[in-house]
């Protein structure tokens, strides 16, 4: 690797991790030591799924991207740094030659294919383009003709190039702070058919057929890694089924839970989703059934605005954090806080606002807002925090003048307003959450006190409805394990612990 990609891959991840709250990566103990391979992923949203996997991988990684990006100011001449290649899309190139954009087009899977097979990793976001759906896109082939051009060029003797599936999993994709899980799957296992070279001399007809094949077993894996769904309904009513079956585990047990964890979460829903497609098939009318009564049982908790462990216990009015700050607050709070908390409001809401408005009026769906707003706001706050220091430092120049018993320190009058800002910031970020925690907390409360015979017939249909999905998923051999206080975890966690269940 480059000085260059080294020092763009530590800015970038820089900045996604304060762009999100909680980056959590998992399966990097699946990458081979050895060898190149392509990462194929589902592309929900936007550019955001290429920096997360480009900051994350421990190894290089090379994209092939729309050329429309290319022609970015400042963005193309990075990704040509970075070993992009252009990727020419025929819904972006309309009005060019087939012929001249195919040969285009095989000339950068040359590249990237070329870069695979002398030991690196690719890239490629099958779909052909980002999406809001639950489900994938139906998947282009060139994913699977890259893959075998990679193979026969290849040194030989060398490792064969593996196809490892990413899962790319957002809690709330276009929110700032939110939390996303990054998971690394076991490399493809391919069929003798699949996984052998096409002959030299094979009949286009039956390379079109096997790479259709490798595609759709692309496709399959991708399906279930990422857990696509046909609705955001039925998606949506999976995670209500994963909340209330990690509530009423837990009460059972007589433990009280921590918010899970974006991974804990994920393995979760892949459990719920796998019990949910394998029962579909073998008890469709229990199915139907069972969906029904989570339906009327969901719609009755957003009606009161609550989440299936809040039937038990509401959420606690403050954090440990905002404690020690109150705790303090006499000597702190009163008089450090809250002009910080002014500046940090003052100069950083302007870029904030118009953010959320560039973001809202220039994406043309909703997987852009994300991408919208992390690459303007990497440029917009800190121009804004140097104008508020430049103006600053104008001010105390200028009252100087009038005063001149004032010191003549217009810099560090304009240095102290800068890190004001970005700390002020920091804080103003803190405590919009915590407030936002503790106004849910006292509105639960309130719910709590006067629906009491509303949250008590509701504990018993979600004791009614875990049993209902015990008894309907049996025995099913479902991925990771529950431990006996109710958290869901991995295989891996469960081999090296004894009691938990299956």
């Amino acid at each position: 690797m480059s000085r260059f990609y080294h020092f763009t891959v530590s800015t970038l991840r820089f900045i996604v991790r304060r762009y999100f709250r909680e980056v959590e990566v998992i399966g990097l103990e699946h990458l081979p030591e050895d060898g190149g391979g392509m990462l194929v992923s589902w592309h929900p949203n936007g550019m955001i799924d290429p920096g997360l996997i480009l900051t994350h991988f421990p190894r290089q990684v090379i994209f092939g991207a729309r050329d429309g990006l290319f022609r970015w100011p400042g963005l193309g001449w990075m990704m040509k740094k970075m070993g992009a290649v252009p990727i020419y899309r025929a819904m972006d190139q309309q009005r060019a030659d087939p012929e001249a954009r195919r040969k285009a087009n095989n000339k950068s899977l040359n590249a990237l294919a070329s870069a695979v097979a002398q030991g690196r990793y690719s890239c490629l976001f099958p779909e052909g383009d980002s999406h809001d759906s639950p489900n994938l896109l139906d998947l282009k082939t060139g994913a699977a003709r890259f893959y075998y051009q990679a193979r026969t060029l290849k040194a030989e003797g060398s490792e064969d190039p593996v196809i490892i599936p990413v899962g790319l999993h957002y809690d709330a994709k276009r929110t700032f702070r939110s939390s996303v899980l990054i998971a690394f799957h076991p490399p493809i296992s391919l069929s003798e058919y699949l996984g052998s070279l096409p002959e030299p001399d094979e009949p286009p007809q039956l390379l079109k057929e096997r790479y259709r094949a490798l595609t759709t077993e692309i496709e399959r894996v991708l399906r279930e890694v990422v857990h696509a769904t046909e609705s955001w309904d039925l998606h949506y009513l999976m995670h209500r089924v994963r909340k209330l079956s990690r509530a009423e585990r837990g009460v059972r047990a007589g433990a009280e839970l921590d918010k899970p964890m974006m991974a804990e979460r994920t393995l979760g829903f892949a459990r719920v989703w796998a019990g949910y497609y394998t029962r579909l098939e073998s008890h469709p009318e229990q199915v139907a059934v069972l969906r029904s009564r989570l339906s009327e049982y969901d719609q009755d908790l957003r009606a009161l605005g609550l989440e299936d462990h809040e039937l038990d216990k509401p959420p606690r009015l403050a954090s440990p954090w905002l404690a020690a700050i109150l705790a303090l607050q006499v000597v702190l709070v009163f008089f450090l806080l809250p002009p910080i908390l002014l500046v940090g409001y003052i100069v950083n809401l302007p870029p904030a606002l118009g953010l959320l408005v560039l973001s809202k009026k220039f994406s043309r769906r909703r997987k852009d807002e994300s991408s919208i707003k992390l690459m303007f706001g990497v440029i917009a706050f800190p121009v804004t925090w140097l104008a508020a220091g430049i103006g600053a430092g104008l001010t105390h120049w200028w009252l100087h003048e009038l005063f001149p018993r004032i010191p003549n320190t217009p810099a560090l009058a304009g240095l102290v307003v800068v890190l004001l800002a970005i700390f002020g910031g920091m804080v103003a970020l803190r405590y919009i959450r915590l407030a936002r925690e503790t106004g849910r907390a006292v509105r639960i409360r309130l719910t709590r006190a006067r629906r009491r015979l509303a949250l008590a017939r509701l504990r018993v249909e979600r004791s009614e409805l875990y049993d209902a999905i015990m008894m309907l998923v049996g025995d099913l051999d479902l991925p990771g394990a529950v431990r006996p206080d109710g958290k869901v975890v991995s295989d891996e966690q469960n081999q090296r612990a004894k009691g938990w269940l299956k």
